[in-house]
């Protein structure tokens, strides 16, 4: 089944206000993440937990002891356990994308993915993040990288549907464009 993200936001939501109250947010945050990670990694766990045919009784029981061999706290094995016993365990990385959205959006930090041609330095990766975070109004930039060997040099960076272009290519082709134009 397709993870819808309606559905997959309710899951996190809920679970975002549950790790809040219990001061785990960040803690739950990284679990997930790491659940997903192996969960999609091994299809076939996911596949089990979502089998009709298998009771929710034995479905919690199976997500339990994945939690526990995936070392995730009580409310990460809970919550695992939830999604198998209601055959959701399929939407764990959606559910997992929207709790980082929301735990984003809390901590005032937004995502930036910067295509570079060449991998950042630790001082390029800091000095980039903060000019963006000034431009961006003071907030808080985490930098997913991605090295695309396409780019001549620069790099593009893509935060939600701002796109900051200082690519060398980029600067090539408003240079033509200027050009036709006369």
């Amino acid at each position: 089944m397709r993870a819808s993200p309606a559905v997959a936001r309710s899951y996190a939501k809920a679970l975002f206000e549950l790790a809040r109250e219990r001061n785990q947010a960040e803690e739950v945050q990284a679990e997930l993440e790491r659940a997903a990670g192996l969960m999609s990694a091994d299809g076939d766990a996911v596949d089990l937990l979502g089998r009709p045919w298998i009771s929710p009784v034995i479905r919690k029981r199976l997500a339990d002891e994945l939690g526990a061999r995936m070392e995730l706290s009580r409310l990460g094995r809970d919550f695992l356990a939830l999604l198998a016993t209601q055959r959701r365990a399929d939407h764990l990385a959606a559910i997992a994308a929207a709790y980082r959205d929301m735990l984003d959006a809390e901590r005032g930090r937004v995502r930036a993915r910067v295509r570079t041609a060449v991998a950042l330095t630790e001082a390029d990766r800091a000095a980039l993040a903060q000019r963006l975070g000034r431009a961006l109004g003071g907030k808080t930039v985490v930098i997913e990288e991605v090295v695309d060997k396409h780019l001549l040099g620069g790099f593009v960076a893509e935060i939600g549907s701002l796109v900051v272009d200082g690519s060398l290519d980029g600067q090539l082709a408003r240079i033509r464009e200027r050009l036709v134009k006369g």
